[in-house]
């Protein structure tokens, strides 16, 4: 169901959009929540970005809904991120994290498939390009 890709010898998972829609229908939505912070964490992880948070951003979706932005914000941030990875990959089409709002107005958990879609997309780009997924950052010397 999910396939292991090894990109700048990180570990990711390639998941069948379609699978994370089903999962979550048969775990009564708690696969979602899973799926939410995983897929966070290798945001985190691919772009080596620390300011992506997978606590806050499951948090956000978990316990957002008291104050009913916090899981708009946090699901536009995630596609965001997803549209980032894509773009450095390589990735021509990529997410649009509109629409991925426009989709957790049809059911909150509809939009899983769409993102993992996007997910794997730049998973496949990665894997295939010659080039690390980020350059490392460069060490510019201080002048005195």
């Amino acid at each position: 169901m999910a396939e292991t890709v090894s990109i700048d010898g990180q570990q990711y998972l390639e998941r069948n959009p379609l699978g994370v829609l089903g999962l979550t229908f048969l775990t009564l939505g708690v696969y979602f929540f899973v799926w939410y912070y995983k897929i966070n964490d290798e945001l985190q992880r691919g772009l080596r970005d620390e300011s992506i948070s997978p606590t806050r951003s499951l948090m956000a979706i978990l316990f957002g809904w008291v104050l009913i932005v916090p899981p708009f914000i946090a699901v536009y941030n995630t596609a965001k991120h997803t549209r980032e990875l894509e773009t450095t990959s390589g990735v021509a089409q990529t997410i649009e994290p509109a629409i991925a709002i426009a989709l957790m107005f049809i059911l909150s958990f509809v939009n899983g498939p769409y993102i993992q879609e996007h997910l794997n997309r730049a998973w496949d780009a990665a894997r295939e390009s010659p080039q690390p997924l980020l350059a490392a950052p460069s060490l510019k010397p201080t002048t005195p």
